[in-house]
């Protein structure tokens, strides 16, 4: 059986004669109880501008590691937030560069230097400081994945949650976010279902996404994918 709609009750007073609360005989500030509105809640994830730390994801079978923002999630009906760690940048290889040392004259090639160069397309908010997209319609759960796509300024965008090891990107996503934790994405999964669980309407899902004040476009890395140097836009 589904859940039952939440009512928004609310009081209010009448002396309208033609009033289906008037009493009929006269009456001032008749108090009235109404269940004319259904409340819908809303869940709200923000991905913030703040860095807190840094994960692997294979790109062409090599895998690099790419820094973690914080993501919170919270609802207004019960108020309670949970934090998590979300990506924030899509990453492409553009060239690699190898510095030979002066043994490499020798024969000696162990000693040379390899750096891999990765392009960066970032979803940023284009002019204001945050900007908000409703996702609700657009929510997907299979087994342990759970994923919202969406589109805006032109780009179609992808928010996943579940195991990094079978992430693989649609053709048609030009950018996205990976929801970090450490369960695989399930304790992130696992908030949401309960929240829309205990909301009991389909809730309405609301993201914020605040402007960094420095973009990254480009990432060096090391040949095992450490991150060796950042250009900023």
């Amino acid at each position: 059986m589904s859940p039952l709609p939440e009512l928004n009750l609310n009081l209010g007073v009448t002396n309208h004669s033609g009033s289906s609360f008037y009493g009929g005989n006269n009456e001032d500030n008749i108090i009235v109880r109404t269940d004319s509105a259904l409340k819908k809640h809303s869940i709200t994830l923000i991905i913030s501008d703040i860095e807190v730390g840094k994960i692997g994801i294979k790109i062409n079978n090599k895998e690099i590691e790419i820094p973690t923002y914080k993501l919170t999630v919270t609802d207004d009906k019960t108020g309670e937030t949970n934090a998590y760690q979300i990506t924030r940048d899509t990453l492409n290889f553009v060239t690699s560069k190898t510095k030979k040392s002066f043994l490499s004259f020798f024969g000696f090639k162990r000693f040379d230097t390899t750096s891999f160069l990765y392009e960066n397309i970032p979803f940023e908010p284009q002019i204001e400081y945050l900007e908000k997209f409703d996702i609700s319609k657009h929510r997907k759960l299979s087994q342990d994945i759970l994923t919202y796509e969406f589109s805006g300024n032109g780009q179609r965008v992808l928010i996943y949650a579940g195991n990094l090891n079978t992430f693989e990107i649609p053709k048609e996503i030009t950018q996205y976010f990976v929801v970090v934790d450490k369960n695989n994405g399930k304790s992130f999964i696992g908030d949401i279902l309960y929240r829309e669980k205990f909301l009991k309407l389909t809730p309405k899902v609301e993201l914020h996404i605040i402007k960094r004040k420095k973009i990254p476009k480009n990432f060096e890395y090391d040949d095992k994918g450490n991150i060796k140097k950042i250009i900023y836009l």
